[in-house]
């Protein structure tokens, strides 16, 4: 942390943005401290205000019930860590000419106080991380069953896609924490984003509101899922899903 202290210093920044990841908020937060600066966490959305030059940080508040926008005015550097996949990928601007100022960082090994003896596998070889899939197929309450999530994988590996889920699923012991969508899971921004048996709830929203396409289907018509789905199907998932799979493996032989 010395290393990313030393260069603060040495170039003044006026904002500093650092990815929402389980490294980039321990140092984050770290950096904030020691620069006696503000720190806004889990950023979902950012502008900057023309008249003052202030960041405007928006983040989910109060359980997801609302949204905050939070100014730094008075101290510098504005610093915020904004979650990966909250943002979708702008058009290229070829115009845009950013300075890349590049710095050799390395730590003496006599500093190093920590070791990194073994790594876990959360997930399989062939998984996608919900940050950087292209198509995401959840489910939620109305999965019903941690071996019904079966059929949403086939419906995943037909678009190459990966799984995910709402909070209530991992409550319910169905699915690990690491494919929770929402307020305390990943936000993600798909191309495509299959919503299966979810109620909807403003926590779940928050975290896949930004997806390019957003399908819905629950057999209760007033799930709040279908306000924001893109297109809305009115049924029981067991027998919807696996009709989409049969079209899709249909087309893809034809």
């Amino acid at each position: 942390m010395e290393m990313y202290l030393k260069l603060c210093e040495k170039y003044q920044p006026n904002t500093i943005l650092v990815g929402a990841t389980v490294n980039g908020r321990d140092l984050g937060s770290k950096i904030a401290v020691s620069l006696r600066t503000g720190l806004t966490a889990d950023c979902t959305a950012l502008s900057v205000d023309e008249e003052t030059g202030n960041v405007v940080w928006e983040r989910p508040a109060f359980g997801g019930n609302l949204y905050a926008q939070i100014l730094c005015s008075e101290t510098r550097p504005q610093m915020g860590t904004c979650r990966p996949g909250a943002f979708k990928k702008p058009e290229k601007n070829p115009d845009n000419k950013p300075v890349v100022i590049r710095e050799e960082i390395s730590t003496p090994a006599q500093e190093i106080r920590t070791k990194v003896i073994d790594f876990i596998k959360a997930c399989e070889d062939n998984d996608i991380r919900l940050d950087e899939a292209e198509i995401i197929v959840s489910g939620g309450r109305g999965m019903k069953s941690a071996e019904n999530f079966s059929v949403l994988k086939e419906l995943a590996d037909a678009l190459c896609g990966t799984v995910g889920c709402s909070r209530a699923a991992v409550d319910a012991g169905w699915m690990p924490q690491s494919k929770q969508v929402g307020q305390t899971g990943a936000t993600v921004s798909p191309k495509i984003y299959f919503a299966c048996g979810i109620s909807g709830a403003v926590q779940h929203v928050a975290g896949m509101s930004e997806s390019g396409t957003i399908i819905a289907i629950n057999k209760d018509e007033t799930a709040p899922i279908f306000e924001v789905a893109d297109y809305c199907i009115i049924g029981d998932l067991f027998e919807v899903v696996p009709a989409l799979v049969k079209e899709l493996k249909a087309r893809q032989q034809g």
